[in-house]
């Protein structure tokens, strides 16, 4: 049988918070764009549920990755990034979130456990004042940063270009 966590509407997030403390259960969040999906990001999604018995991602929407990361970007359309995200075993549910950062879905969530990528250190977690306002807590997970939709990018480009 697959494995596909629910995604759903921003407006959810409080009912989802609520049946999750209601069971005695941690919620992890976790977030990113998530564009052409590769290695980095599977080993960042299973190490943020390994701090957490439900795990949320919110996937950055079409609109917020190009304000992001520019007008060529996202490679992979929102729904497709969203239902990739959904497939893993480790995602317990799916959220796609238009604003830049994730601070809205932190205060509609409220995670017992931020966690972000170990391009970050719990001291540079741009959202930590905001988790721990709360008594929530802030995490790295993932392999050191040797991955990177950018990078992978740049690289296929190159190998386009005449003699590549």
């Amino acid at each position: 049988m697959s494995h596909l966590a629910r995604r759903i509407a921003l407006e959810e997030l409080p009912r989802v918070r609520a049946e999750a403390s209601a069971a005695g259960r941690t919620v992890a969040l976790a977030n990113g764009i998530f564009d052409l999906f590769h290695v980095g990001h599977l080993r960042y999604l299973q190490g943020a549920k390994a701090e957490a018995d439900l795990l949320l991602v919110a996937v950055n929407s079409d609109a917020s990755t190009r304000a992001y990361k520019g007008p060529g970007r996202p490679i992979i359309p929102e729904d497709e990034r969203a239902e990739i995200v959904a497939g893993l075993g480790c995602v317990d549910f799916v959220v796609v979130f238009p604003s830049r950062d994730v601070v809205p879905i932190i205060r509609a969530l409220r995670p017992d456990v931020h966690v972000k990528g170990t391009d970050y250190t719990p001291e540079t977690i741009p959202e930590a004042a905001e988790v721990r306002a709360y008594g929530g807590r802030v995490a790295v997970a993932g392999d050191p940063k040797r991955h990177s939709t950018t990078e992978l990018l740049a690289k296929l480009e190159a190998e386009r270009r005449p003699g590549g």
